[in-house]
């Protein structure tokens, strides 16, 4: 007997339909109150050429929640950085910063 692959909706290409639409499988995961995160602060040297970056890590939420706290950490730290895959890339030492910042807005230190 032969093993049959069934197709997902992952092996879409191109549909000539202009209708198509992939139906997402995924939850829309809600963002948790600030009151539950459990974030967890970091600094980090490797594969930066060895410049210092404080990473914000354990968010859990829509990309959209996660973009707007990095956006207001980079903001609050006058640096810049990134938000992506549930983490917050902030340039240089700035983890007593994010933390004032983070305590000050409802987040609790974890320990």
């Amino acid at each position: 007997m032969s093993k049959k692959i069934k197709p997902t909706s992952n092996g879409f290409v191109y549909s000539t339909d202009p209708n198509f639409k992939l139906e997402d499988n995924e939850d829309i995961q809600e963002t948790l109150p600030a009151a539950q995160q459990k974030l967890r602060l970091r600094l980090e040297t490797k594969h930066r050429a060895g410049k210092a970056a404080t990473l914000v890590a354990g968010f859990i939420g829509t990309d959209d929640d996660l973009q707007t706290l990095g956006k207001l950490l980079k903001n609050h730290c006058g640096t810049g950085g990134s938000a992506k895959d549930g983490e917050i890339i902030i340039q240089g030492d700035q983890r007593e910063k994010v933390l004032k910042y983070l305590l000050a807005n409802g987040y609790k230190q974890s320990k």
